[in-house]
């Protein structure tokens, strides 16, 4: 009986030039892509999420707080969009983890780990991957805010926003990643994300002025980084004051991805 020979050892990272480490990316963007095209369902929550989100707060919710606002509904529709830019942007980022785990609980990883390809890669090719699926929903929701009523009037600060936003996406993807990680299946990946997805969400300005909250949670939205990133939009597409919202949600993004891309990498590289 023959003896096997030992599958090869993967090359390290330091020893693959940029060039290289592109064309990986390059490759394993066009995997997860082909993947979706073989599963269109994965892109459902692309899909109807910008849908339901926007008709469920423009119809429910729309007609009261925008009287608070000093209109009716087309005034809360000309408030609520931008924000739900900020929603979507933490809403998808929550994909990469949860997929992440399930490559990792398929074997998927374990093939990449005996191929001669920058452990990098593999991460930044996700985060392609979500940025994709991200402005497809972007496109989505932009489309059902015109029906609904949106006025696009600043076509380079609507661009502007949708940049902000899959900026601030990038950084936030990073720390589901290593939730990915880290934590032993997609359901657990997924519980922990709804954690974190509604006290920023639903404690911040994108569907409601932080006016009438109580003090204290007013104090959280005040740091909360959807806050800043929906205030930046709003003031980017409609008209406001920009400059304050825009640096600290900069901040946010250059902060959080500091920090968690290096853990990110670290723990993928080592598990």
């Amino acid at each position: 009986m023959t003896a096997t020979a030992p599958a090869p050892a993967p090359v390290a990272d330091a020893r693959i030039p940029l060039r290289g480490h592109l064309r990986h990316t390059g490759a394993l963007v066009r995997r997860n892509l082909l993947w979706i095209r073989q599963d269109p369902e994965s892109m459902f929550d692309a899909l109807l999420m910008p849908i339901v989100f926007t008709l469920l707060f423009v119809y429910v919710f729309g007609g009261s707080i925008g009287q608070a606002l000093g209109g009716g509904q087309d005034r809360y529709v000309q408030y609520v969009i931008p924000g739900m830019l900020a929603m979507m942007s933490m809403t998808l980022s929550q994909g990469v983890g949860t997929g992440f785990s399930q490559d990792f609980n398929s074997g998927v990883m374990d093939r990449f780990r005996s191929l001669p390809i920058g452990r990098g890669s593999v991460l930044f090719a996700k985060i392609t991957v979500e940025l994709v699926r991200m402005l497809f929903a972007t496109a989505v929701l932009m489309a059902v805010a015109v029906l609904v009523g949106f006025d696009i009037t600043d076509w380079p600060g609507l661009l502007a926003a949708v940049g902000l936003s899959v900026l601030f996406a990038s950084s936030i993807m990073w720390v589901f990643l290593t939730l990915g990680v880290m934590l032993k299946n997609a359901q657990s990946v997924q519980a922990m994300g709804f954690l974190v997805l509604f006290p920023l969400q639903f404690g911040s300005s994108i569907f409601a002025p932080t006016s009438s909250m109580p003090g204290w949670l007013q104090a959280f939205t005040d740091y909360n980084p959807l806050s800043t990133l929906a205030d930046a939009a709003r003031g980017l597409t409609v008209g406001g004051p920009v400059a304050h919202s825009l640096w600290v949600t900069l901040a946010w993004s250059a902060a959080i991805t500091a920090v968690t891309a290096p853990v990110a990498i670290g723990k993928f590289t080592r598990k």
